[in-house]
């Protein structure tokens, strides 16, 4: 067969066109409507942060420099909300049992979740079982919570004095203690908010690779060893911004000692956010209150800034 005949027999190739691109203008226009579309769906949140959280918060710094009565025009008094604060008796005490609150709550209530992740995470068997166990107290109410460990601490009936009695142990006043009510409440706070915290920490400790705990075990090792060497560092960053997280959170205690203890006996578990309530619902001064919140804010926010740039400044953020 000649080239001729096989060039006719050949069958022809179809050409598809190369669609031409779109011009710039069509694409920064297409860009545009999706971002519109995202802050679109973004708007909803943006306005109820505005109106809920952003609005009584610059309210909140305008009336701690007013008298504000509801019912009666404001009238500016400068800083005469701080001085009255200051001054007030309850505030010492408020302060001394929000920062006692705060150490225990970091001595007792930070070890504990990062121990029963480390726990969680050796586990084989059951393993969701027991992080829906670990994790129901977050999914209780908190006022409903609290009011179980009222009646678990009644120094009456109590089940607390009642599993003491049969084990012929001496029985405790817990909440009703002048002594004893805030490491109470401590407990409190720390079964009701340890679950997401464990999750957390069961989350990071899942993300170390395990080469690195092979290499430990090859070099001899222990269980305290590898915890010490491989998994705090490996999970530093994570421990750093919970703690920051909790001292921020148990700086604002306010629950517990409402429904449990009332602030008493003796104002031993009077707290910070408890003393805003009472300035302004039970004292009916909003501009106290208000002034003790924009001196909270303050330190909470004078602390976190060090705490990051301490962290950041070694490393470890």
């Amino acid at each position: 067969m000649t080239k001729t005949a096989a060039r006719r027999t050949a069958p022809a190739i179809a050409v598809r066109p190369v669609p031409a691109p779109p011009p710039v203008g069509g694409r920064g226009r297409r860009r545009l409507q999706d971002q519109l579309q995202a802050y679109g769906f973004l708007l909803g949140g943006l306005v109820c942060f505005a109106l809920f959280s952003w609005y009584p918060a610059i309210r909140a710094v305008v009336i701690a420099f007013q008298k504000y009565t509801p019912g009666s025009p404001p009238e500016w008094v400068g800083t005469a909300n701080f001085t009255r604060v200051l001054h007030d008796p309850e505030f010492t005490a408020a302060w001394r049992n929000t920062l006692t609150f705060t150490l225990l709550a970091l001595l007792i209530g930070f070890a504990i979740p990062f121990v029963l992740a480390l726990v969680l995470n050796e586990l084989r068997h059951a393993r969701a079982f027991f992080r829906v166990v670990v994790y129901l107290p977050v999914m209780i109410p908190p006022v409903v919570s609290a009011l179980l460990w009222k009646w678990f601490y009644d120094p009456g009936a109590g089940l607390a004095n009642e599993a003491l009695r049969s084990l012929h142990l001496p029985t405790s006043d817990w909440s009703n203690g002048a002594d004893t009510a805030l490491v109470s409440l401590v407990a409190v706070a720390t079964w009701a908010n340890m679950g997401g915290t464990v999750l957390i920490y069961l989350a990071a400790l899942q993300s170390i690779p395990g080469e690195l705990y092979e290499a430990a075990e090859l070099d001899g090792a222990n269980l305290l060893q590898r915890v010490r060497h491989v998994t705090i560092p490996q999970t530093r960053f994570v421990i750093l911004m919970l703690m920051l997280l909790q001292i921020i959170a148990t700086m604002q205690v306010f629950t517990e000692p409402f429904v449990i203890t009332g602030g008493g006996p003796e104002n031993a578990t009077v707290t910070v956010l408890y003393l805003i309530y009472k300035y302004a619902f039970l004292y009916n001064d909003f501009g106290g209150a208000c002034a003790l919140s924009v001196l909270l804010l303050v330190l909470l926010g004078a602390f976190s800034a060090g705490y990051l740039r301490l962290t950041r400044s070694e490393g470890a953020i």
